[in-house]
């Protein structure tokens, strides 16, 4: 399913609409709680939904670190992994191009991280 964002009124600048995608609808402007590593701290998935939550926040660079790529894959993916089966909102990493600047190789193919 494609995501689809539809539009309800705009007032200026403000916007309030939409975000129909395959785990659900995301009212907007929407309240996102941040579970960087697959979990919003000292919450479980059934807090989280009764703050009125439709969508949780994760951190690519940091789900790649710890658990992995592999391990979430191995355990049936992020939804079931984190116990949410509303959307997921997961950012590209790409802020610790930056901020980790000292710990990164950056070439044609793209960037390599050195963690010790």
């Amino acid at each position: 399913m494609a995501v689809k964002f539809t539009l309800i009124k705009e007032v200026g600048k403000a916007r309030v609409g939409f975000i129909e995608t395959a785990h659900g609808i995301i009212n907007t402007p929407a309240f996102m709680p941040v579970g960087t590593l697959a979990t919003v701290k000292a919450m479980t998935p059934d807090a989280i939904s009764s703050t009125g939550a439709e969508v949780v926040l994760s951190n690519t660079y940091h789900l790649m670190l710890r658990p992995s790529e592999d391990r979430v894959e191995r355990l049936g993916g992020l939804h079931k992994f984190m116990k949410w089966q509303k959307p997921i909102l997961t950012d590209s990493g790409g802020f610790q191009v930056m901020s980790l600047a000292s710990l990164r190789k950056v070439t044609e193919e793209g960037v390599m991280f050195q963690h010790i």
